[in-house]
């Protein structure tokens, strides 16, 4: 029998403190349904979510199958969906279904850190009415970032859930070849996985979840392949870090294992082990960030001397990789008024600075002024500029999470800014800088710069580890609305008490 697969997806990291989530977001990164999902699967380069390509190319691989696409959608990580967009979403998957007629099995490719205005768990939604259309039949499998927010419904109704293992992420086509490998096997045994689920009273900053480094994160994760890899019982094992920004209550650091019907057992112990040890050792899931004066003045002597290894400065609260407004400009202001030499910025988010230059074409002399509209956190910044160059802002990314996959800043361009020589990326469209392939096609020599500096939290260290080595890569601590140090943020819907934010939180 060919089995007929039903596939979705919902990408979108939900920063409670960012504003709305529209529909244009969503239309600007990716919007796929019924046989153009199907088209961006099997396509050499598009804009869909790493784990679209992954299963349709593990799928075609291991026999014949038939794909019944029904929606998968992905904006940039913002607030929480505006009314109506995550209603519409379940629409289109209530009508997908009823057009398509039985299905064998289900994956489901969602981020797992969304939130709309109409429902917190939308996660748990999605399966849960799918469950509600299919039966409990019908095997579902799905993926999830290492950034999830993962529900007690989530780990009831789905068969399978399958987190991201990296960070920076560059194995969402490994995640969903497992999920197809998964839904194979099921449908060929009948088996149904048996989990066993623990969310820790737990948020780390999301700068401590790095996995290529020793911490109790990234060692429990390594215990976990580990583990199921010795032990043809155990199905899946995932240790997710959780958004604490989400700010809903099944935010937290989490830990799951699945196991053949019967050894239920040992995912459980699995499961307590792995848990147990991370809390033992939450003290180490903290992290000092750099203070704006301290970074400037190592890139003002790193611009001095040619011999100095280069440098990366992370402006991690302005992430929009995290719902950053990606426009923030204490750091630039400080870098700027320093004159530290060899500083390329990127990208700084401001549609209007990045129309003014395209307006003035290259070579011209503006006045660059940033957030000529101050926002929060977002001064404005004045400077004397040329015009560099321009694009359109798209791209295909070639390193780390973006390679061969389409990426899109808007309208760009390249500002030298008169005094320092500091060269100022910027951009229409909130994205994080991750690839060096975005400062490229503004004809950015990267391996010329003494220190680059990312809007991104970690997805850059993926792009640009080939310029600096990790110590020479610097969280800086600047305002915006992802920052690590949680303390700053007034939450209203995470559990309390919750480690860090809570020293006495307490487990079991």
């Amino acid at each position: 029998m060919t089995p007929r697969i039903a596939i979705l997806g919902l990408h979108l990291e939900v920063n409670a403190f960012s504003p709305p989530t529209t529909r244009a977001d969503f239309e600007q990164l990716s919007w796929l349904e019924g046989e153009a999902l199907t088209d961006a699967g099997r396509a050499p380069v598009s804009a869909a979510p790493g784990e679209i390509p992954g299963f349709y190319q593990r799928m075609d691989a291991t026999g014949p199958w038939q794909p019944v696409p029904l929606i998968c959608i992905s904006a940039p990580p913002g607030g929480t969906m505006a009314p109506g967009i995550f209603s519409g979403f379940l629409d289109r998957v209530r009508q997908g279904l009823a057009a398509a007629g039985p299905v064998d099995a289900v994956y489901v490719a969602n981020h797992g850190a969304s939130r709309a205005a109409e429902e917190e768990d939308t996660d748990g939604a999605i399966l849960a009415l799918l469950r509600d259309l299919l039966g409990p039949a019908v095997p579902i499998v799905g993926t999830l970032d290492l950034h999830c927010n993962v529900s007690d419904r989530q780990v009831a109704l789905a068969d399978l859930l399958i987190g991201y293992r990296t960070n920076p992420h560059v194995d969402m086509r490994a995640r969903a070849a497992e999920a197809a490998d998964a839904l194979r096997r099921i449908l060929a045994t009948g088996e149904r996985p048996e989990t066993h689920f623990i969310r820790l009273p737990l948020t780390p900053p999301t700068v401590t979840l790095l996995t290529a480094e020793s911490s109790p994160y990234a060692d429990a994760i390594r215990a976990g392949v580990a583990a199921r890899e010795a032990d043809a019982d155990l199905l899946g094992v995932s240790v997710t870090g959780g958004f604490a920004y989400t700010d809903i209550p099944k935010c937290g650091l989490c830990v799951w294992a699945s196991a053949r019907p019967g050894q239920g057992a040992k995912a459980r112990a699995l499961a307590e082990r792995l848990a147990a040890d991370i809390w033992a050792s939450r003290a180490q899931l903290t992290r000092r960030l750099t203070p704006i004066d301290a970074a400037v003045a190592e890139a003002v002597a790193t611009g001095g001397d040619p011999a100095r290894p280069r440098l990366i400065l992370a402006d991690v609260a302005d992430n929009p990789g995290g719902g950053g407004g990606g426009n923030t400009t204490a750091l630039l202001a400080a870098l700027h008024e320093s004159g530290a030499r060899g500083v390329v910025f990127g990208v700084l988010v401001d549609p209007a600075l990045a129309a003014a230059a395209q307006a003035a074409g290259p070579g011209a002399r503006i006045e660059a002024v940033a957030n000529a509209t101050p926002g929060p956190f977002a001064a404005t910044f004045r400077a004397m500029a040329r015009v560099r160059a321009v694009s359109d802002g798209q791209g295909v990314g070639r390193r780390g999470g973006l390679a061969g996959r389409a990426f899109n800043l808007g309208p760009a361009a390249l500002l030298e800014l008169e005094g320092s020589g500091l060269l100022l990326a910027v951009g229409s469209l909130r994205r994080q800088l991750q690839d060096p392939a975005m400062l490229e096609l503004l004809g950015v020599e990267v391996e010329a710069a003494r220190t680059i500096v990312v809007k991104s939290r970690g997805h850059f260290r993926a792009g640009f580890d080939l310029y600096a080595t990790p110590d020479r890569t610097w969280e800086v601590d600047a305002p915006g609305l992802v920052s690590p140090v949680l303390a700053r943020f007034d939450f209203r819907g995470l559990p309390r008490p919750v480690f860090p934010l809570d020293p006495g939180a307490t487990w079991p």
